[in-house]
């Protein structure tokens, strides 16, 4: 192979140019190289190095202390900023602040949801799977008071109890949403241009999405509602213990009375599906209006730059509460029904919600969804579906607060950049 070099090529200059050579003793003079083309493809640009000056085609390197157009004839002087620099920095400031308040207020929202609120979500549950209380909780005044009798008696760990299995069976739904769109042609979200093929597929992979997480919900029903008394120090990772167990029939003890999963799957998968649909229609439904209403205060005055910048986040976040409190409420008597299906049978020790303090077995004996409904109707009345009710109120009382507060401190930080 010949070298890929020009010929004549030395190692210390290149012979086909002229070049005055005065000894090794003597500084070499400038070489002439004929044509840059002979060279182009040889040379290689230096890479930028930082505080250096890259000099390109046709420029000269400038004699030792002679000023250049880059450099300054005086001491090192702030160049002036271009007209509008400073409001550009205020505009960059401002969003930079924007992009940390809108992820704040997320944070906020899914803390108060997941966090704040599990109290209300434990006491909800207790009481709407205990048959026996003659004191239904329908106001927050009473939740209130057995929330505080629960902790003095047994300490703040009863009112947060199960709250880590919570998480596992949202990352079990999320996760098993995501590998079931992933290997079927069933999809994750709905287009604009829907259609009704369309929305029966996904509602059919929400279905799947519910089955597959109904025996890690049932473990986590299990600990959100049994007694912190008798309760032993469990592991976070014992949802997903249990939930197997449940599946396949061991390691969890069980009695006669325990309902088998397929006769739990069509409350849970009504119950999931019906609060999706109620949820979604709603949330676009509240999004449309505040959208349309943002736009008739846009058009009707001028709206300061601080009003635009709450208008980007914070229907959304009213959107997803409205949804959240409506779906609840409608489905609140299916929920019930549903926790006391899924309790049954597996020995369950639960607080007493009348005294604030004792426990109470669960020993219910319905065969099915449609007695259960039954035999609450006549022993406990219409209102029995509603036990516990108070504690939805406290619960979203407490997330509008939380959004109220949140959105107050935005506004704040935003007229003090602005």
């Amino acid at each position: 192979m010949h070298p890929r070099r020009p010929d004549g090529f030395d190692g210390l200059g290149y012979r086909g140019g002229a070049r005055d050579e005065q000894g090794y003793g003597g500084a070499f003079p400038a070489r002439s190289f004929g044509s840059g083309s002979d060279l182009g493809h040889w040379v290689t640009t230096p890479p930028d190095i930082p505080g250096s000056r890259n000099l390109h085609w046709g420029e000269k390197s400038p004699p030792y202390g002679a000023p250049s157009a880059s450099t300054p004839l005086e001491g090192p002087a702030e160049e002036p900023l271009p007209a509008g620099g400073g409001a550009g920095l205020q505009g960059q400031s401002t969003e930079q602040l924007s992009r940390f308040a809108g992820f704040g207020i997320g944070l906020a929202s899914l803390f108060t949801e997941n966090v704040l609120a599990h109290p209300c979500i434990v006491l909800r549950r207790q009481c709407q799977v205990n048959y026996h209380a003659r004191h239904y909780h329908l106001t927050p005044f009473t939740i209130i008071n057995i929330m505080y009798s629960f902790n003095k008696t047994q300490g703040p760990r009863a009112l947060w109890k199960g709250m880590g299995s919570t998480f596992i069976v949202q990352g079990v739904t999320l996760g098993a949403e995501g590998i079931i769109s992933e290997f079927t042609p069933l999809p994750r979200e709905v287009s604009h241009k829907w259609n009704p093929k369309q929305i029966g597929e996904h509602l059919l992979l929400k279905s799947l999405t519910y089955l597959v997480a109904m025996p890690f919900y049932s473990a986590s029903l299990i600990e959100t509602v049994q007694s912190e008394i008798i309760r032993d120090n469990t592991g976070i990772l014992e949802c997903v213990k249990e939930g197997i167990g449940r599946v396949i029939g061991l390691g969890v003890p069980h009695s006669k009375r325990l309902l088998p999963l397929l006769s739990l799957v069509f409350p849970t998968v009504l119950h999931g599906v019906l609060h999706y649909i109620i949820s979604s229609i709603i949330q676009k439904f509240v999004l449309l209006v505040l959208k349309r209403k943002t736009y008739n205060s846009h058009l009707a005055e001028s709206t300061s730059p601080v009003q635009s910048m709450l208008d980007a986040y914070f229907p959304e976040l009213i959107a997803n509460f409205a949804a959240s409190l409506c779906s609840d409420v409608i489905l609140y008597p299916l929920e019930t029904v549903l926790h006391r299906l899924h309790i049954q049978g597996t020995r369950t020790i639960i607080d007493n919600t009348d005294l604030g303090y004792e426990v109470l077995p669960i020993n219910t004996q319905y065969e099915g969804m449609r007695d259960c409904i039954n035999t609450i109707k006549q022993e406990e009345g219409m209102l029995g579906f509603y036990k516990g009710f108070g504690a939805v109120i406290i619960q979203y009382t407490l997330h509008a607060a939380v959004l109220q507060i949140t959105k107050i401190i935005y506004s704040t930080l935003l007229q003090n950049s602005i």
